[in-house]
């Protein structure tokens, strides 16, 4: 006699795996979806900007080299505020951690606006990067909590697609805004972004559990990041003024930088001898951290201060606009995008050391061809365009697979920890790319070997990364 299954009871077999996983499915893409517009903003606002920097400087009366300091006080910012992203998390919960970031990015971008002179926005700027270093960090512990290792691999594909998009979309949007608006625009732009940002986190991001909020809190290393941060701006800034005076040992610039040195150093010292440090420092134990973290190092360097190269020769030296330096940051942008897609899922399937290397010679040599056209008087558009593309693709070939390979084999207790030092050490890298280039570039004055000389620089921080990744693993271990 066969017996119908009564009307209310649970599903068995298959079809409640089924379910189940598509739930966790959907709930998990709801999440990638408020992350990847939060991103977005962030690394908008890293790029966006380069195509403003000569309006800037011409709408404050400021020299370039104090102009720039837009771009590394937010990158700085953002490496400051890294840190406190695990202790924010566990004191108000991940959820309102976000929702605060996303508040004080867009309050930022607001006053940016406003502002009135060059330190105004120098300083607005910075509250901005406060609220977008928040972003990622706690975006991808967002993700992780909710994604089990089978998905986790697409889950951060999707979120390495602000880093495709951000560089294509940023010069564009920033060139129309300036020359049929105002640059005040590049700004204000953020504001709708935010607005739906904010109410996407409200309605999907999934709340907190009580005890995830009140249990587990990790203390912050409140001096740790009294010398962390203002040690870094202080070595960086007199780094910055030395090299534009040409005399590292005037007061402007000495004092600081052995201020920051000084301040550096203990911070250093503290890391390693405290029982929660601000940044786990004991991570440089593990060979293939170590070599990836250095790898990232020189390579954003690199290539991240170069972003400011390219705006900067199309205006000055072919007269281009500023939506015309977009166009032709496109397919730039677009590069490093597909290769970064492609790159992110070979390195499952092949050895780091190969693959990570490659891609680095293949940076540095777009570089260096982008140095040798960038000093012909008149060349074709199409020939600095072209080598920058290639560059283009050995980044993308790059970032996301050496971090991935960086932190991918250590326990699970220590991946939060080097998320975070990996995060702080490619804003460190495109703080100190930007602040080295500019100085480089401004000290030149007006000679028209001066970006030939520039990019043959960050060609040179690309290649040395070289050195470090043949030390990180031929295969995956385990």
């Amino acid at each position: 006699m066969s017996t119908a299954e009564p009307a209310g009871a649970a599903v068995t077999g298959p079809a409640r795996p089924a379910a189940e996983a598509t739930t966790a499915t959907t709930a998990l893409y709801r999440v990638v979806a408020v992350v990847v517009i939060g991103s977005l903003m962030s690394v908008l606002d890293m790029t966006i900007v380069n195509v403003a920097l000569r309006h800037l400087a011409e709408s404050f009366d400021a020299p370039l080299a104090t102009i720039q300091w837009t771009v590394t006080a937010y990158t700085l910012a953002l490496a400051a505020v890294i840190p406190a992203a695990a202790w924010a998390m566990g004191r108000i919960g991940a959820k309102r951690t976000y929702l605060t970031a996303l508040t004080v990015f867009t309050l930022g971008s607001v006053l940016a606006a406003c502002a009135w002179d060059a330190g105004s926005l120098i300083a607005f700027r910075a509250l901005q990067g406060l609220g977008g270093g928040l972003l990622m960090p706690v975006g991808m512990a967002l993700v992780m909590r909710i994604a089990d290792r089978a998905r986790l691999g697409r889950a951060m594909g999707l979120l390495g697609l602000p880093i495709m998009v951000g560089p294509i979309a940023g010069p564009l949007l920033g060139g129309w805004l300036v020359d049929s608006a105002s640059w005040r625009w590049i700004f204000l732009v953020n504001l709708p972004v935010g607005a739906l940002a904010l109410t996407l986190a409200v309605r999907l991001l999934p709340g907190d559990a009580p005890d995830a909020r009140t249990a587990g809190v990790p203390r912050l290393d409140v001096p740790g990041l009294l010398m962390f941060s203002p040690g870094l701006a202080l070595l960086l800034y007199g780094l910055a003024r030395g090299g534009e005076r040409g005399d590292f040992t005037a007061p402007g610039a000495l004092l600081p930088t052995l201020a920051g040195a000084v301040l550096a150093a203990a911070f250093v010292r503290r890391a390693l001898t405290v029982r929660a440090p601000l940044l786990d420092l004991r991570l440089l134990g593990d060979r293939t951290f170590a070599a990836g973290i250095a790898t990232l190092a020189l390579f954003t360097c690199g290539y991240f201060g170069s972003m400011l190269l390219g705006p900067l020769y199309w205006q000055q030296e072919r007269g281009v606009s500023a939506t015309g330096v977009g166009l032709l940051g496109a397919p730039v942008g677009l590069a490093v995008g597909v290769a970064m897609q492609i790159a992110a899922r070979r390195i499952d399937r092949v050895s780091p050391r190969r693959l990570i290397p490659a891609g680095i010679a293949v940076g540095a040599l777009g570089m260096a061809l982008v140095a040798l056209q960038s000093g012909v008087s008149g060349v074709p558009m199409w020939r600095v365009v072209v080598p920058a593309m290639v560059m283009g693709v050995g980044a993308g070939t790059v970032l996301m697979p050496t971090m991935t390979t960086a932190t991918r084999d250590l326990p699970a207790d220590r991946v939060a920890a080097a998320s975070t030092a990996l995060g702080i050490n490619s804003q460190l890298g495109a703080s100190v790319g930007t602040a080295v280039l500019s100085v480089v570039l401004g000290s030149a004055g007006m000679e028209p070997a001066r970006f030939r000389i520039t990019y043959a620089i960050a060609a040179a921080l690309l290649a040395l990364a070289i050195l470090p990744a043949l030390r990180l693993p031929d295969a995956r271990r385990g």
